[in-house]
């Protein structure tokens, strides 16, 4: 069971880097001595025919994955609190995609716990990419083995 002070979303809507960031330093003021954020964008695309990404997701699968990726970083190292949102829907280029935010009582435990989740997410996470083009047709983007380079180190 997640944290009380946890929060995880999968959302269409735009969010606040600076609120998440806000909340992740007065959950425990006296306990928290780091607070490390990661903000995923939409980089320029590649191929200047595309004109959007588009991110779909499972419904209750890909935040059950969620939950399972943040309780898995609370068993490795000691976390006050964790934010995780993901964006779904069309999104455009500079568009936030993925906010992981984690306090913790000392720096190395927030940046690698973030690192992890990160990972974790890009891995095992139940989200599909596609690649619109400017004349509306979808194109299925493969996993990357980078990727899934990122995830064999924690195991």
């Amino acid at each position: 069971m997640l944290n009380n002070n946890d929060f995880i979303s999968v959302q269409e809507a735009d969010f606040d880097v600076g609120q998440h960031y806000a909340h992740l330093t007065t959950v425990k003021p006296g306990d928290t001595g780091a607070v490390v954020l990661f903000s995923g964008l939409v980089r320029d695309l590649q191929d200047a025919k595309i004109a959007a990404m588009e991110l779909e997701y499972y419904p209750g699968m890909t935040e059950a994955s969620l939950q399972k990726i943040v309780l898995q970083a609370r068993d490795k190292w000691p976390l006050i609190s964790v934010r995780l949102v993901h964006r779904y829907g069309q999104l455009q280029r500079h568009d936030q995609i993925v906010l992981v935010g984690v306090a913790a009582g000392h720096r190395q435990d927030a940046f690698a716990a973030c690192e992890f989740i990160m990972d974790y997410l890009k891995q095992d996470a139940p989200f599909w990419k596609a690649e619109i083009t400017a004349a509306g047709e979808k194109r299925w983007v493969d996993a990357k083995q980078s990727d899934q380079q990122a995830h064999k180190r924690w195991v």
